[in-house]
């Protein structure tokens, strides 16, 4: 109650309260007794709460893609608890790593995992494992009181661009006609060095020359990545005038498309369905969006395969008139090509020829750009 009656972003919330539930699954399982009943002790400590609040609010404010974690240092030994002297790793510890199919390693003789580092790992992380292929961009380090002699108490964030996305950022360039192509598992005391590796598609500068950038969130030829979720609601009672601005709302949250499909409902009522197809991390703010700008009551969402072609930009130059470009590409070859309409008709208007020729003109000079 706490929690859902803060100050609080969506998504901050949405994460605060997963690694809560998280510990409330992992004592319940200990003690043997439904989460409802259990009493968190020294989880429930306003340090902890601090901790995992402060921990999902600054996540949440870097907007991050994904979040991939290295394994977990357990550490061993005993610690004094409520109940006494409890053997390392704690019980709570264990079990939410184990329900969060996360690797981990004892290798230190002391406490370096506590219950609260373990939450927020688990509600945070998509996925285990090494360094992934990346550009860093922003690199942080955060010290805890100890000072073990075995290691150095350090967590570590890296945040970065996937590889593709840099590379697509990279090729997007203008081609002139005529001319040279070239134109720690835990946020206190207790850490220990746990790199939290963080991938996160970034934003470009568009007021470079190069125009224009690809969505980040497209991936390349076959790439499917986490699972795309769809969300999906029948609306029977809303005012049509507002459908434009609702689905702009759906976007602006971190939808990566949105659209409407009529139907007929019981008794014969015309209504429509709305899709929204997100990344999961925006499912909690997509939601609320839908709440906020429609009249459902509520919804329901999957998880779907997604297959997406590499897309990029580029800008074409037709007799002196610059002219956008979107390319999908199916292993190095332009397979398809979408002009921009405005720049297209402007270019055709200043050059006095019909739309469809510029437009076969422009097309043609992209797929000039990645020959096969």
């Amino acid at each position: 109650l706490m929690l859902e009656g803060a100050d609080l972003d969506e998504a901050a919330r949405e994460l605060a309260l997963g690694a809560f539930a998280r510990l409330a699954a992992a004592e319940a399982a200990a003690h043997g007794i439904d989460e409802e009943d259990v009493h968190f002790h020294e989880v429930g400590a306003l340090d902890s709460i601090a901790d995992i609040v402060g921990a999902a609010a600054g996540l949440a404010s870097l907007g991050l893609a994904k979040v991939t974690a290295s394994t977990v240092t357990l550490g061993g030994g005993t610690t004094r608890g409520s109940h006494g002297s409890i053997p390392l790793p704690a019980p709570a510890v264990l079990r939410v790593l184990a329900d969060a199919s996360a690797p981990v390693v004892g290798a230190v003789p002391y406490e370096a995992c506590t219950p609260t580092g373990a939450a927020i790992v688990a509600a945070a992380a998509s996925e285990y494992g090494p360094l992934p292929e990346m550009v860093v961009e922003r690199v942080g380090v955060g010290a805890g009181g100890r000072d073990p002699q075995e290691r150095a108490n350090l967590l570590r964030i890296v945040i970065g661009r996937e590889v593709e996305t840099a590379r697509r950022a990279a090729h997007a360039h203008v081609h002139r006609v005529g001319a040279a192509a070239q134109q720690q598992a835990q946020p206190h005391e207790h850490g220990h060095e746990h790199g939290h590796h963080v991938g996160a598609a970034a934003g470009h500068d568009r007021s470079h020359a190069h125009g224009p950038q690809p969505d980040p969130h497209d991936h390349g030829v076959g790439s499917v990545g986490a699972k795309p979720v769809v969300i999906e609601t029948n609306v029977d009672d809303l005012d049509p005038r507002l459908w434009p601005s609702a689905l702009a709302a759906l976007l602006e949250a971190g939808a990566s498309d949105a659209w409407l499909t009529p139907i007929l409902m019981k008794k014969g009522r015309p209504a429509h369905t709305v899709h929204v197809l997100c990344r999961a991390e925006a499912v909690a703010a997509v939601r609320s969006a839908l709440v906020r700008h429609t009249t459902t009551i509520g919804m329901r969402s999957y998880e779907i395969d997604k297959y997406a072609l590499e897309r990029r930009y580029t800008v074409v130059d037709v007799d002196g008139q610059s002219i956008g470009v979107k390319t999908a590409l199916e292993h190095g070859e332009v397979v398809n090509a979408s002009v921009e309409y405005e720049d297209a008709a402007a270019a055709a208007a200043a050059l006095g020829r019909p739309l469809k020729v510029v437009v076969a003109q422009a097309t043609a000079l992209a797929a000039q750009e990645y020959p096969h």
